[in-house]
């Protein structure tokens, strides 16, 4: 298999310039060590992979196909914005039919930041008593948080600067970079 240099180029979207930041062989070797050590964890149970959509769907694409064993994915979109701001509380979690009760439940985000969102859909999940919630995200930023919510597995722990690529997006662009990139100061 050929591997691909990482792009060390900047782009440009929406007008803004961003830099390389997180190649994607960077990205999968970290993957698949979360991988390991989620199948390690769970080697006796059959979890449930609960995916947040969208920005979350290329790593929790990725990390599941790490798993090894035998394992269940869902996907759930929250919605928490009222005309063009958010509430900051989730008003409808969209797509959780499947029951979790007395079930192992990894919830899988593209980035915690402020904690917010991930502290209200803990709440909303702890209603439905799953045998526990285990939060693994690609990224993290400890400096953003205004809630106590740490992640079980963290891909990377990262400054609180504007990222793009790999589901993660500007205005909707970007989720299909192979590679993260950074707002360029």
């Amino acid at each position: 298999m050929e591997h691909t240099r990482p792009n060390t180029e900047d782009i440009v979207f929406e007008g803004l310039t961003f830099e390389p930041y997180l190649s994607r062989e960077t990205i999968a070797n970290r993957i698949e060590q979360l991988g390991k050590q989620i199948s390690h964890d769970y080697k006796h149970t059959k979890p449930l992979f609960l995916c947040v959509l969208t920005g979350a769907f290329p790593f929790a694409s990725d990390l599941f196909r790490e798993f090894d064993g035998e394992a269940e994915i869902a996907f759930i979109r929250l919605k928490s914005y009222e005309g063009t701001g958010s509430t900051g509380e989730i008003k409808q979690v969209l797509g959780l039919s499947t029951n979790i009760t007395d079930r192992h439940v990894i919830v899988v985000e593209d980035i915690v930041d402020t904690g917010n969102t991930m502290h209200n859909l803990l709440k909303v999940l702890k209603e439905q008593n799953p045998a526990d919630i285990k939060i693994a995200t690609l990224l993290f930023k400890p400096e953003a948080l205004q809630r106590p919510i740490k992640p079980d597995y963290v891909g990377f722990e990262i400054p609180k600067k504007f990222i793009i690529g790999y589901g993660l997006d500007l205005d909707g662009l970007a989720r299909n970079l192979k590679d993260i990139y950074v707002l360029k100061s």
